[in-house]
């Protein structure tokens, strides 16, 4: 029987390479849901293919023309940010992948979460903001997420068969991006265009953005702590520039496993679409004899002071990581639009993280209204 599939955010990177899978796995896998942000041609493509029961298009101006591309079909459009969240909760479909960006992709998470969906979570926002509040909907619900980042999926993999109690801790793996070795001087006149310029993987603007400053690394220590709920001190992170060892894990007795590949994102993402198992694959494979050497570098906080709002959100826990989150979302997208410097977003993001109005437990509203602040602040820094 088909694993029945969701896909939102199918015309981003992430979401075009799980297509890319599905069109694999054929037989494997059912498109039940897709949405899209604003991109209807690509969209509209990719109903005609996969053929699904129903699907959203974000931008509300853009709804017509989809229905009206594909009104032949029988398929259920539906528009806006309400129809994104009622694809999220509907309970017809056994895995829910979130490849949405940034904050937006919080709510989808949860509302699958509560219906009872595992959830292939590309997203790592969900649980930097609202971790605890996710933790506790799976407790009722017996959901599961599998994560789709590729380092967080390594150590997923890693650990199977462990006890988490044999383990000493997890190591994260980051390229350092296009500007390991950049002079920090040199920093401030960073351009839109040299921060996209990605040496190994090809991702989505915003994500990018966050490789250059290496917030990503940031954001994935606090999405580890929630995915495998160990102490802040047990998660580090080295620098790996060719990208090949994804990420390790560090038993108590010394032994170290690591797992490794091409830097391809369908790799992760067909293992949580069709967990347990490991199933053929056509892509490429990584040549041991042909790979260049493997090396690794201490991370530099000086150089990318993103990495340490990580580990402090860690130390305070309550509406950080969401204000750290949402802060680094609009940060980055006023660098991408040319409005603030590259060096501006690290000290953006700290401002943020030490002067919003924290609560210790926040509700799902509470992180609405942050949102509103946090917002403001950035927009008028």
């Amino acid at each position: 029987m088909k694993r029945r599939i969701s896909i939102l955010g199918a015309t981003g990177s992430i979401g075009v390479n799980a297509l890319k899978v599905v069109s694999h796995l054929e037989n494997e896998l059912e498109v039940v849901y897709l949405s899209a942000n604003k991109n209807m041609t690509l969209l509209i493509k990719q109903i005609k293919k996969y053929q699904p029961k129903a699907v959203c298009i974000v931008d509300e101006e853009s709804y017509n023309q989809v229905k009206e591309e594909v009104q032949s079909l029988n398929i259920e459009i539906l528009f806006g940010r309400s129809g994104l969240l009622e694809l999220a909760k509907r309970s017809d479909v056994d895995v829910m992948l979130n490849a949405l960006v940034g904050a937006p992709g919080m709510e989808p998470t949860l509302l699958a979460i509560k219906a009872g969906v595992d959830v292939a979570l590309s997203n790592k926002e969900s649980l930097v903001m609202a971790g605890n509040i996710i933790k506790k909907a799976q407790e009722q619900s017996g959901a599961e997420i599998f994560p789709v980042d590729s380092e967080h999926s390594a150590i997923w993999q890693c650990l199977v068969g462990e006890e988490l109690e044999d383990l000493n801790r997890i190591i994260l793996t980051g390229s350092g991006g296009p500007f390991r070795q950049k002079e920090i001087s040199l920093f401030s006149n960073i351009t839109v265009k040299e921060a996209l310029n990605h040496p190994n993987w090809d991702m989505g603007e915003k994500i990018t953005i966050d490789s250059a400053t290496m917030m990503n690394k940031g954001l994935e220590v606090i999405e580890a702590y929630w995915l495998f709920r160990i102490d802040p001190d047990q998660i580090n992170i080295i620098v790996h520039p060719q990208s090949i060892i994804h990420s390790m894990v560090e038993m108590k007795d010394g032994s170290v496993k690591a797992q490794m590949g091409v830097p391809d994102m369908k790799v992760p993402i067909q293992y949580a679409l069709t967990y347990p198992r490991h199933i053929e694959a056509t892509w490429e494979k990584l040549d041991l004899i042909n790979c260049a050497d493997l090396t690794f570098e201490k991370p530099d906080y000086n150089r990318f002071p993103c990495i340490a709002l990580g580990f402090k959100v860690l130390e305070r826990f309550g509406s950080s990581g969401a204000a750290l989150n949402l802060s680094n979302d609009y940060a980055v997208y006023r660098f991408l639009n040319e409005e603030i410097q590259f060096t501006d977003i690290p000290r953006i993001n700290e401002s943020v993280l030490e002067e919003h109005p924290w609560i210790e437990e926040p509700s799902l509203e509470d992180l609405l209204e942050l949102d509103e602040w946090v917002k403001n602040y950035v927009t008028t820094y």
